[in-house]
């Protein structure tokens, strides 16, 4: 299927099933719940995992694991699981991994769904979470328990844009014996590898960038092949999986990631340059800015900046409201990662469920704006920020 020596562009594109005996050019989608066996000794051996076959499309199908094979490609990881959604990818994770009574280290600024499995359904079965702030990472080792199993993060976080030093975190992992997982969606296996900087698992919304044209929804962890496995029984017995129809479109979209991130990427430098210069924005955040105050760790572990742009428009909440009312071009949306530019007001939507305090402590604040830059003419969509800021 695949050659591991080959460059990230030619392994997105020619990671591939075997041809069947129509010599088909692009994948066929295989649309079944289940698949026959031979005889008995047969479906003996493949329930006993004797054989690596397909046997039902909860547990594995063909163009699933062309996805997951080709994920695994671009960030170096042995093994992974797709999921239904990115959050069923988080949930299921946590779930395999944790027992009753652990506890998890995680970033303060994570996905508002994060962040309510952390504070109200994790503590149900006792397992308790404490967090440390984005800009305060020389504090992570005082929140590690003898209980302590998981180190977790986004990075770039969202939607504030803070960028968490990825070698740092692998390093306080391994001389603590923690599962490091990284959630790093906004960043892609193009722009970022964090099992390079000793990452055990990596979590992706596929839904956002790998799609990258707001289609399907679609969640992957890759990682530890030992680890993977415990992900794997539990979903296979939980059933989160990833529908063969989805994993297909996710698959091809993975073709055209490269020259899709480096076009979002470059657009997103351009706005948020503008954003920086007009008088009614109060601050930007965008890691490959000067001014972003972790640009040296980004540069260190970025290949480029990403497509989400952070900003605060002067005149908080009520400013933020005005600002969304007189978008025309953008779209209003709560999603990421497409070709179309979206604007997000996470106070009012995304993260509306925390309290202020809360919001402020993961850099939310009243006027905060999240802009996914998305492939349209960059012009375009400065020029729609402009009239919407005036």
């Amino acid at each position: 299927m695949s050659n591991q020596n080959l460059g990230l562009e030619t392994q997105a594109i020619r990671t591939q099933l075997e041809r069947t005996q129509y010599l088909e050019h692009s994948v066929p989608l295989y649309l079944t719940s289940s698949f026959i066996f031979e005889d008995a000794e047969d479906m003996r051996a493949s329930f006993a995992e004797e054989k690596e076959r397909n046997i039902y499309s909860r547990f594995s199908n063909p163009n699933t694991s062309e996805f997951v094979e080709k994920i695994c490609l671009l960030e170096g990881a042995e093994d992974g699981y797709a999921f239904a959604t990115g959050m069923a990818a988080v949930y299921s994770t946590f779930a395999a991994l944790l027992n009753s009574g652990d506890h998890i280290v995680s970033a303060s600024s994570v996905f508002g769904s994060t962040h309510t499995l952390f504070t109200k359904y994790f503590p149900k079965w006792n397992i308790t979470t404490s967090y440390f702030d984005v800009n305060q990472p020389e504090t992570i080792e005082n929140f590690i328990q003898p209980n302590t199993k998981i180190l977790y993060a986004e990075s770039p976080t969202n939607p504030a844009v803070d960028i968490l030093d990825l070698e740092l975190l692998g390093k306080i992992a391994k001389k603590h014996n923690l599962i490091l997982i990284i959630d790093n969606c906004f960043a892609t296996p193009y722009i970022q590898n964090p099992i390079q900087f000793g990452a055990d698992l990596v979590i992706h919304s596929a839904t956002k960038l790998i799609d990258g044209q707001g289609r399907v929804l679609g969640g992957v962890t890759v990682g530890r092949s030992d680890l993977i496995r415990e992900i794997y029984l539990f979903s296979r017995n939980t059933g989160p999986a990833l529908s063969p129809f989805n994993a297909w479109v996710l698959s091809k979209s993975l073709e055209t990631l490269p020259v899709r991130i480096e076009k979002h990427c470059e657009n997103a430098l351009k706005v948020a340059e503008f954003l920086e210069n007009n008088p009614n924005v109060a601050s930007v955040k965008y890691p490959f800015l000067k001014s972003h105050p972790q640009y040296e760790v980004a540069k260190k572990q970025m290949k480029l900046g990403g497509n989400i742009v952070a900003f605060e428009i002067k005149g908080g909440i009520e400013a933020g409201r005005k600002f969304l009312d007189k978008i025309k071009l953008c779209s209003l949306s709560a999603n990421l990662g497409d070709t179309r530019s979206i604007v997000t007001h996470p106070a009012s939507t995304t993260h509306s469920k925390l309290t202020e305090e809360e919001r402020l402590a993961v850099s939310i604040t009243d006027g905060l704006v999240r802009v996914s830059v998305g492939l349209e003419t960059v012009q375009d969509v400065i020029n729609d920020l402009k009239q919407a800021l005036e």
